[in-house]
């Protein structure tokens, strides 16, 4: 299976690649109540969230979670920080026992501390290497970038990666 966040697309298309190559079962997380689309307002409210540890409501609902061994879990990161959506998830849906992959776009600074808030919230799974690759920078209102060259270069380190982990052959 493969979950997902994506606010500009550019993990939608990551995950989707994801699928192409492992032809899992693809998923969007969304919200009850999304985010303002005024990206400084979206940081305010994300930030008071990570503050006070609030988990958003997750609209989607994951039927059969439990059948699937492997979960890829793809997100943005947001103010170095795993975004509170995915929080939801991993806290909502029991993981014990499951092989957790993350995947990751960010704006050039990195994953910050998802990964070990995936460890603190999925402690009795096996998370397994990742793949982190840059994507926008809405703040510089630059949104989608995996499209062209990008998509290409991002589609063969997927290749490889997948490859490394032992998923495709």
């Amino acid at each position: 299976m493969i979950v997902y966040l994506s606010r500009t697309k550019n993990t939608k298309v990551l995950a989707e690649i994801i699928q192409q190559k492992t032809a899992g079962r693809i998923v969007a997380i969304e919200i009850e109540t999304p985010y303002p689309e005024h990206y400084p307002t979206m940081v305010d409210q994300v930030a008071e969230e990570n503050r006070t540890g609030y988990l958003p409501p997750l609209k989607t609902k994951i039927q059969n979670l439990e059948s699937y061994d492997i979960i890829f879990v793809g997100f943005p990161t947001w103010g170095m920080q795993l975004p509170p959506p995915i929080k939801s998830f991993l806290s909502k849906y029991d993981l014990k026992d499951k092989t957790i992959i993350p995947f990751n776009t960010n704006a050039g600074y990195g994953i910050g501390s998802s990964l070990a808030t995936i460890k603190q919230l999925a402690p009795n799974s096996r998370i397994v290497d990742g793949y982190s690759t840059k994507g926008g920078k809405e703040r510089d209102g630059i949104f989608f970038v995996m499209e062209g060259s990008k998509a290409e270069q991002v589609d063969k380190d997927v290749e490889i990666w997948l490859t490394k982990i032992g998923l495709v052959k």
